[in-house]
């Protein structure tokens, strides 16, 4: 998902067990696998903001129809902090990042286009960047930035799960980008109308 300084990827975070009254073994999603999928929000960093709640995540998961079975082995779902990708995926764990503060986006010509279906179904507005023939300027609000990171990166990073889960070892998403994707993009087109009826759109 590569697009104007931003992209889609796997952010791994190194630490050590916490301990509790220095003799139990914490319980974090990060460490331990979780009898339920945990939803988690994070700060979001300088310059960057959560146009997501955790409600708005759980509303989400609600419509989605085959919730059960998808959330099997999904040990959280994290509103994290902003930086270099849009979301990410690892080991049970799947991400959403937080937006930049500014609402215009700016993003290259390629990954506009292989997005163009999703961003009309949002209402974002484009129009090319100035002076500048491989970058496109994207108009979104906070609804359609909702839309956008529930509708497609969340979808996107479930992909990756789902691909985890449906190998042999359930250890690697070993299809990679092209099959997250895929499964992320044919999920949506499942979705639209529960999506905006949930939504209020």
């Amino acid at each position: 998902m590569r697009r104007s300084q931003r992209k889609t990827g796997t952010k791994v975070r190194d630490g050590r067990v916490a301990r509790k009254n220095r003799t139990e073994l914490s319980n974090h999603y990060s460490q331990v696998r979780q009898f339920e999928t945990v939803i988690d929000r994070l700060r979001p960093g300088d310059g960057y903001r959560h146009f997501l709640t955790i409600a708005d995540v759980r509303k989400f998961i609600d419509i989605l129809p085959d919730w059960e079975e998808l959330s099997h082995g999904l040990d959280a779902i994290i509103l994290d902090e902003g930086g270099d990708a849009m979301g990410w995926h690892w080991n049970g764990i799947v991400a959403i990042c937080a937006w930049e503060r500014e609402l215009t986006s700016e993003w290259d010509n390629e990954f506009v286009g292989g997005h163009a279906a999703i961003l009309d179904r949002l209402g974002v507005l484009r129009e090319p960047m100035p002076n500048d023939s491989r970058g496109t300027l994207c108009y979104f609000d906070e609804n359609s930035i909702k839309g956008f990171q529930l509708m497609h990166i969340l979808l996107h990073e479930l992909g990756h799960h789902h691909d985890r889960m449906s190998t042999r070892t359930k250890r690697h998403a070993a299809r990679g980008e092209r099959y997250a994707e895929t499964y992320g993009l044919r999920y949506a087109d499942q979705l639209w109308d529960a999506y905006f009826g949930a939504f209020n759109w």
